[in-house]
């Protein structure tokens, strides 16, 4: 039995240090911690009856669209699926006020929609702020996502029980019932409970398209109480009663079943995936064809709506500039923490795996993953509370953002690279051990040769989410210090479209173009990448 490697566990108990101490920095905010004069005050009441209240429509939208358009994918083949998945996977890492803009670009009271309508003389009949706007936001990005998890259960059915439905003359619907639904309920739960906590914490979205004290969030009403009214004990409060609420969730979903793997899906032209009767053909398009009106049409107005005459305003503008500067410095900063934090972490973990001590090596693991039980606002609403004690809150912004991205972005980092570590290590252990590699030497002959491809994958992922992040910036940013989230959101605030047009294709050509990067560097090193595939 080797020894356990202790650069995770005190990594660990750094994070667990950060987290708590921004916690302890609420918990002396709000003294009384009497969780229910949330309850007994109409307006947080209200306010948190609101947060259930869009996140299980939105989850009740977004994941019934998606059985049928997921059942639909993995019955045809079709020109451009291939394209279209990946599509779908781009909305999950998409800055989301990117995907904002682009539903402004079409439902606003500015868009497409209401210039058709002005047309022939009449006005737009619904309003994309409030409720509307939020349900279509989330329905945008977790559809796609749902789609795809769901896609992945169906195209786990063997073969062979494809073959005999065929050769049991089942229809559609009998082999739906029979042997396609069974195998999608088996992650309905999961799926359902993951999208209700994405909707329930969502902020940049309420944030952007909310409409008022009607439609706001839990997340929201923190940022509102310290950022315009400055009442530190109710943002204290509302913090401690959002991160309860988010905890007690997250056990639920861990319950549910495991998580999901978004790895790309099997496209093998199985002839017994579907009979072409026109009927069957009609209604897997149709659904198909709605998935794709949902999300093509504001990818393309974003880039459409950002070639226009004020780029070269934007452009010269320094502003922007810095902006940029800004969200490259912390994007890129966070990721390199998150992948570094992420390696010493699953370095701890496999080990103890390997002496059959699991149960500590999950215990590591979730203190890196601690960030989904509190969301990034929360910790960055006790990080102020905390450092105002001490110093000048906002000199010390950008390292709080830093920082606070980096927690965010290492759930997916441990994700990511969690099953490959291992596999590595299970696979070169004795032969490492009985040549004497070890440290540096160990890691650039064997696990930066085999884990090339999944490291770099965590960054581009933790990268994407940095670089779009709005809820870290958002109470630490100022005139001096803003990210292009930020400078995007003012933009939208200040309707200048034009503009804010130009921004957000400047973020989506960021977002695309990393993972394009990443992508041509690993077809060029193929030869390199296959250690963990074998």
């Amino acid at each position: 039995m080797r020894s356990i490697p202790k650069i995770g566990l005190w990594v660990a108990m750094f994070i667990a240090t950060f987290v708590i101490s921004a916690l302890a920095a609420l918990l002396i905010e709000a003294p009384s911690l009497n969780l229910a004069q949330v309850w007994q005050d109409p307006y947080y009441r209200h306010v948190t009856k609101f947060s259930f209240y869009q996140s299980f429509l939105s989850t009740l939208l977004s994941v019934g669209l998606a059985i049928p358009v997921a059942h639909a994918l993995s019955r045809r083949q079709f020109p451009g699926k291939n394209l279209l998945l990946k599509l779908f996977a781009t909305t999950l890492v998409l800055p989301v006020l990117v995907g904002v803009f682009g539903l402004l670009a079409i439902y606003g009271n500015s868009g497409l929609l209401a210039d058709g309508f002005a047309y022939f003389d009449s006005k737009l009949p619904f309003s994309i702020y409030g409720l509307n706007g939020i349900l279509l936001a989330h329905l945008f990005f977790n559809l796609p996502y749902a789609s795809r998890l769901l896609l992945q259960s169906l195209e786990s059915i063997p073969e062979e029980q494809h073959k005999l439905c065929a050769h049991l003359g089942m229809g559609a619907w009998q082999k739906f019932v029979w042997v396609e639904w069974p195998r999608m309920k088996q992650q309905l739960a999961h799926v359902c409970g993951l999208v209700f906590m994405l909707c329930f914490t969502s902020f940049a979205t309420v944030m952007a398209l909310g409409g008022g004290p009607k439609s706001t969030t839990i997340e929201l009403a923190i940022y509102q109480a310290i950022k315009f009214d400055f009442d530190l004990q109710a943002g204290a409060l509302l913090a401690i009663w959002q991160m309860t609420l988010c905890g007690v969730m997250a056990m639920i979903i861990q319950r549910l079943g495991k998580p999901i793997s978004v790895s790309s899906v099997s496209n093998t032209n199985n002839p017994y995936l579907a009979g072409n009767h026109w009927r069957n053909k009609a209604w897997d398009y149709s659904w198909i064809g709605l998935a794709a009106i949902l999300v093509l049409p504001p990818l393309a107005m974003v880039i459409v709506s950002g070639i226009n005459s004020h780029a070269v305003q934007v452009f010269t503008d320094p502003r922007f500039w810095h902006a940029l500067w800004a969200s490259l410095k912390v994007a890129t900063l966070a990721s390199m923490i998150a992948l570094l934090a992420g390696i010493t972490i699953l370095i701890t973990s496999r080990r103890l795996r390997l002496n059959a001590r699991a149960r500590q090596a999950d215990h590591i693991e979730l203190i890196g993953t601690i960030i989904l039980v509190t969301p990034g606002l929360v910790v960055s609403t006790g990080l102020f509370l905390l450092l105002r004690s001490f110093t000048d809150v906002f000199s010390l912004a950008f390292v709080v953002v830093v920082a606070v991205n980096a927690l965010m972005g290492l759930p997916y980092v441990i994700k990511t690279l969690s099953q490959p570590m291992l596999q590595v290590e299970q696979q070169y252990q004795y032969v490492c051990a009985s040549l004497g590699m070890k440290g540096w030497q160990r890691f650039k002959v064997v696990e930066w040769r085999a884990l090339k491809k999944p490291m770099a994958h965590a960054f581009a992922i933790s990268f994407m989410f940095a670089i779009g992040d709005l809820s870290a910036i958002a109470l630490f940013g100022s005139q001096e210090f803003r990210t292009l989230p930020l400078y995007l959101f003012q933009l939208l605030g200040s309707y200048q479209m034009d503009a804010a047009a130009v921004v957000s294709l400047t973020l989506l050509l960021l977002s695309v173009g990393c993972f394009t990067l990443i992508e041509t560097l690993f077809k060029a090193n193929k030869k390199v990448n296959h250690v963990i595939s074998d």
